[in-house]
């Protein structure tokens, strides 16, 4: 029987899972469907996060698929609670089905707001930055990973690409990540993508004697043209995807109080070639 409260990121997650271990294999949906003795739709409503499959449907999909005994546990136990609104990630599993979780969402929004306290927002980094920041990992992971997040800058040029706000604090500009030279580099590449047209880049400056929502710390938000947004929150060892409405109106409300502190986009180029410039005056 198929749960049908569907859409939740966990959802969304588990279906972009079904479909690359299906593609994978070269197989159609029709030829899966027919296998499994159901109708392809219902199996499309799966990978795309539509309707939720029971651990026993996951299981019997990629089973036919050839799948590892343990990646179709992982994935059956995944359907567990796939229907559940908000989602927490916190084990070495959770991080995989985060950045399957991300890759879906970039890949599917419209718009992407990206609020970055401490580091420059993920879609924006340079492969010598998001390195730095992935020190102390093991050095074939990184490597992986910082291929992959580099490449996920792919959707921002893609036709029909999202639009990217990328709210950054001035303290995320100045602090030289990598070391000076680094974040030179980094600062001018921000610069070079805020000149794409799908791509808005609003400094908030250090200082402000009032309080406002950057002073909480960084989220994501993704908005979809026909789904309820989801806002992505990261820590050190864990993450969350919220999918209840009301939280996300709050956190689309704290956005436009942002953008009222922040400067305007042309204002933020200056300032961060101004920032660039002061990073290779001391490298």
């Amino acid at each position: 029987m198929t749960r049908t409260t569907g859409g939740t990121p966990k959802a969304r997650a588990l279906g972009a899972e079904l479909r690359e271990a299906r593609e994978l294999v070269g197989k159609s949906l029709r030829a899966l469907a027919q296998e499994l003795d159901t109708n392809h739709v219902k199996l499309m409503r799966y990978e795309t996060g539509k309707s939720v499959p029971p651990p026993e449907v996951v299981a019997a999909f990629v089973t036919a698929l050839g799948v590892s005994a343990t990646e179709r546990d992982r994935l059956v136990e995944m359907a567990r609670d796939a229907d559940v609104p908000n989602w927490l990630t916190a084990d070495r599993a959770g991080v995989r089905q985060e950045l399957t979780a991300l890759i879906e969402f970039e890949r599917t929004a419209t718009r992407i707001t990206n609020v970055a306290t401490g580091l420059v927002p993920g879609l924006l980094q340079t492969s010598d930055y998001a390195r730095a920041v992935m020190r102390g990992r093991p050095v074939g992971e990184v490597e992986k990973l910082v291929l992959m997040r580099v490449g996920r800058r792919e959707i921002l040029s893609a036709r029909n690409g999202p639009h990217l706000t990328a709210i950054i604090s001035e303290h995320a500009l100045r602090e030289p990540i990598g070391g000076h030279a680094v974040m030179a580099d980094q600062l001018r590449k921000v610069a070079e993508l805020a000149e794409w047209s799908n791509i808005e880049v609003r400094v908030v400056a250090s200082g402000s004697t009032s309080w406002h929502p950057g002073h909480v710390g960084p989220f994501v938000v993704f908005e979809f043209p026909k789904a309820q947004p989801i806002v992505h929150l990261e820590h050190y060892r864990s993450a969350a995807f919220l999918y209840n409405p009301g939280l996300a109106q709050e956190y689309l409300d704290a956005i436009t109080t942002l953008l009222s502190f922040a400067m305007d986009h042309d204002e933020s180029i200056g300032f961060i070639a101004k920032c660039a410039n002061e990073m290779e005056a001391i490298a």
